[in-house]
């Protein structure tokens, strides 16, 4: 067994999720998920298919999108991940979503930050181990950092 270590590439500041999922028609049904829960949301979405043809199957209402996420879900070719990239809205607006499609296993990571993906390769394939999302701690908060944080929520309509 080899492990790897695969950078998303995408925009710094562009949310994405990455997950695993277990059959051919999640690239469709993960499509209407994101639709029906925020259909003024622009998404792509790439998901690597893990028998038969073993293609990167895609879908997305914008072709941008729809473009990192194929190129992202082919680098990674791990058996059945999928990875969404969206504008015009956060993971947060989605996720349960997402969750609640029925092929959905589990979802690794809904980010904005910079992500690595630990990936081991055997002679049957790829897998993902997990990911590194984001930076280490650098402390604990202050109560300044406190009221910045319920500022911010606040400022972007999360918090009343």
């Amino acid at each position: 067994m080899e492990l790897k270590v695969v950078s998303i590439e995408k925009p710094a500041d562009m949310n994405f999720i990455l997950g695993q999922s277990h059959f051919i028609k999640t690239v469709e049904d993960l499509h209407e998920a994101m639709v029906q829960a925020a259909p003024q949301m622009k998404f792509g979405i790439g998901f690597c298919e893990s028998s038969g043809p073993a293609l990167v199957r895609f879908t997305g209402n914008d072709p941008q999108l729809i473009e990192l996420a194929r190129n992202n879900a082919l680098t990674l070719s791990c058996g059945h991940a999928f990875i969404i990239f969206m504008e015009g809205g956060f993971p947060i607006n989605i996720l349960n979503s997402i969750k609640s499609v029925p092929e959905v296993c589990q979802v690794f990571c809904a980010t904005a930050n910079a992500v690595q993906v630990i990936v081991a390769e055997t002679e049957q394939g790829r897998g993902i181990l997990g990911v590194i999302d984001g930076v280490k701690q650098r402390g604990i908060e202050s109560e300044a950092d406190v009221a910045a944080r319920k500022e911010f929520l606040r400022k972007i309509g999360y918090k009343l």
